[in-house]
């Protein structure tokens, strides 16, 4: 069987480093060792989020950009926008029709919105909410994809993918891979500023495609704790240094733990982050800025990528329209 991995990022606001390390540069990584590989720019889960039109195109040119600014190759690796591609919510309404609400109902993400009470109560949940991982389903399996880089916050919605598959297979015929999560070594998600999961969401983000100077005010702002200098302190609950590990060696987590029990001052500790974060993303950053005065240049990138893919989905969507009675009278 092919190896084929899919990946993509919400585009709902600014690229943080969170979206890199948990999405871009494990996804990268995996690509180049694999046969066949899918990135895409999940504009339509956007509108689950948000309803301002200008900020969901804005932030499709701006995770484009941070895509190839980080090393994608779109000579090897299929890149599109989700909206280009009309298959993708053709299958979503089929897997819709055999998805049981009992399945969404379990869904972390939407009982967490529930009990964190962040919704609008005039407005309440909205079926983009409370369904996107029938959506998130059908990104998956339009491509018969057979990896798929996750955090550990979107294990249970790959697991609710391989579901639907099963289920689908089960009353139509086996046409569906069930796809394998590929989860971050490390196990961990990203912390932002507040320790939370670094997410748009909770405002807490470190950029990604920020110039040095934003990036060290973003650093300074982590929160810590109270100890003064020369004062030991503890890295093992530690946002600076669970950063730090996502961007080091062991050996040098070795020394950084070290001078934590010296007693390191916070600011002389988000210096070393800030210098340690910096001298990976000046390569990207320097690639964002050469590609970012060239805007045309990303869309046609984009549209070249939906045509590449099209009869790839559409191959897919006429087989499972056959096994489903809905195809076309021969």
């Amino acid at each position: 069987m092919t190896k084929r991995i899919l990946t993509g990022i919400t585009t709902t606001g600014t690229p943080h480093i969170g979206n890199y390390l948990g999405a871009i540069k494990p996804s990268l990584e995996l690509a180049r060792a694999s046969e066949e590989s899918f990135f895409f720019l999940a504009d339509y889960h956007a509108l689950i989020k948000t309803q301002d039109r200008e900020k969901v195109r804005s932030s499709v040119t701006e995770v484009a950009l941070a895509w190839l600014s980080s090393g994608l190759d779109t000579d090897k690796s299929h890149f599109y926008r989700q909206s280009d591609v009309k298959e993708i919510t053709e299958l979503n309404w089929i897997l819709s029709c055999i998805t049981s609400k009992g399945l969404m109902n379990r869904a972390h993400a939407y009982k967490s919105v529930i009990s964190e009470n962040t919704i609008d109560p005039d407005k309440g949940v909205s079926m983009g909410l409370f369904s996107y991982p029938v959506l998130m389903a059908s990104d998956i399996l339009i491509f018969n994809s057979t990896h798929v880089p996750v955090g550990h916050d979107q294990i249970q919605h790959l697991e609710m993918t391989r579901d639907i598959a099963v289920r689908f297979n089960h009353i139509f015929g086996k046409v569906f891979n069930l796809p394998e999560a590929v989860v971050q070594k490390k196990g961990t998600t990203v912390p932002g500023l507040d320790g939370r999961k670094m997410s748009k969401s909770y405002n807490n983000i470190i950029p990604l495609l920020s110039d040095e100077k934003t990036l060290k005010k973003s650093i300074a702002k982590i929160v810590t704790n109270s100890l003064e200098p020369g004062e030991p302190k503890d890295s093992t609950d530690c946002n600076v240094f669970k950063l730090y590990e996502n961007f080091s060696t062991e050996k040098d987590q070795i020394s950084f733990k070290k001078e934590y029990a010296d007693g390191i001052s916070w600011g002389e500790a988000k210096k070393k982050l800030f210098l340690l974060i910096n001298a990976e993303l000046e390569p990207v950053r320097d690639k964002y800025y050469e590609l970012e005065s060239n805007k045309k240049f990303v869309n046609d990138l984009l549209e070249f990528g939906a045509q590449k893919v099209k009869p790839i989905a559409a191959e897919m969507l006429e087989r499972i329209r056959e096994l489903v009675g809905i195809s076309r009278i021969s």
